[in-house]
């Protein structure tokens, strides 16, 4: 295996877990909350395709499957285009309602759009520098095992979240 296709069985390992935490969910669980101030199972979701659509399209870029594709439009939430859940306020986490469709819709063209992206590298690509405001500046390899951890991180919480017996 080369560096690549490590980073593409990751992405398809979350996204087999985005379907199973989805997989015949309804909408109140999706907007269960378990504590004050917790994260809900569609905020989980949306801000983990959000953070892999807005990241994997800078350092490819391209456009954000976000806007490209009218996910914005579709999801009509109180936010500005740009919003992928980084730093909301727990009141702002609770405004985003969906229906597990259209979760899994989103998810599945980003997750599409990774992966077609990330075909095209090779070992020597993930060496690019793609921020250098950090010390050591950070390589488009350290981006993409970043996305892949917190992605694993969120699924995680949700698919706890998800198997709760309340």
């Amino acid at each position: 295996m080369n560096a690549s296709e490590v980073l593409l069985d990751g992405l398809s390992r979350i996204k087999d877990g985005v379907h199973g935490v989805l997989d015949g969910i309804d909408e109140e669980r999706l907007g269960l909350t378990v504590a004050p101030g917790a994260n809900t199972i569609a905020w989980l979701i949306w801000h983990l395709t959000r953070v892999q659509d807005a990241q994997i399209a800078d350092v490819a870029g391209f456009d954000q499957v976000w806007t490209r594709d009218g996910w914005y439009e579709s999801f009509a939430l109180p936010f500005g285009k740009e919003a992928t859940g980084y730093g909301q306020s727990p009141e702002e986490t609770r405004r985003v309602v969906a229906e597990p469709d259209q979760l899994l819709g989103y998810y599945d063209a980003t997750h599409d759009a990774s992966v077609a992206y990330l075909a095209t590298l090779d070992d020597a690509d993930l060496d690019r520098i793609v921020d250098d405001r950090w010390d050591p500046p950070v390589t488009l390899g350290v981006r993409l095992v970043s996305i892949v951890d917190d992605d694993a991180k969120h699924l995680g919480q949700a698919a706890y979240l998800r198997g709760l017996h309340l």
